[in-house]
């Protein structure tokens, strides 16, 4: 049976940086140019590990003083339908509360639709686009209250 842990790690890491950059290729492969979001470099990055390896990855970085947001959530392809996305998620949200947050919110896309199925089942309710996304028809926006 395979070991999975999820670690922090910080940019510049060989697997962190690996995965940030098919993360990013995937969603130019899904939306064009216009898939790109950054992710700013003070935010809290983490690595789903199996068996030694990075396989996974997410980040959580502050949008206010109540309100994270989670970006880049990637799976390597092969290491997809193992729970991965979710354990990350579930991190992300436990280092939102102790960062004191009270919600988290996160964006995806219409040609996403296992991420939209993650984030419903994971208790996040759709909302408003907000920021740079209100023009963005594609987009969705979900949030989930940390209390």
């Amino acid at each position: 049976m395979s070991e999975n842990r999820v670690e922090q790690r910080e940019l510049g890491d060989p697997e962190l940086d690996a995965l940030l950059g098919a993360a990013f290729a995937e969603l130019v492969s899904r939306y064009g140019a216009e898939g790109r979001s950054h992710v700013q470099p003070n935010a809290t990055y983490l690595v789903a590990v199996v068996d030694g390896e990075g396989v996974a990855c997410a980040a959580l970085q502050q949008a206010d003083d109540v309100t994270g947001e989670v970006k880049r959530m990637f799976v390597s392809p092969a290491y997809r339908g193992r729970g991965l996305a979710r354990a990350l998620l579930k991190a992300l949200e436990d280092e939102g509360r102790l960062r004191g947050y009270q919600t988290i919110r996160l964006t995806t896309g219409n040609l996403q639709p296992e991420a939209m199925a993650l984030y419903q089942s994971s208790g996040y309710a759709e909302i408003p686009r907000y920021g740079k996304y209100v023009g963005q028809l594609w987009t969705h926006c979900y949030a989930k209250p940390l209390t």
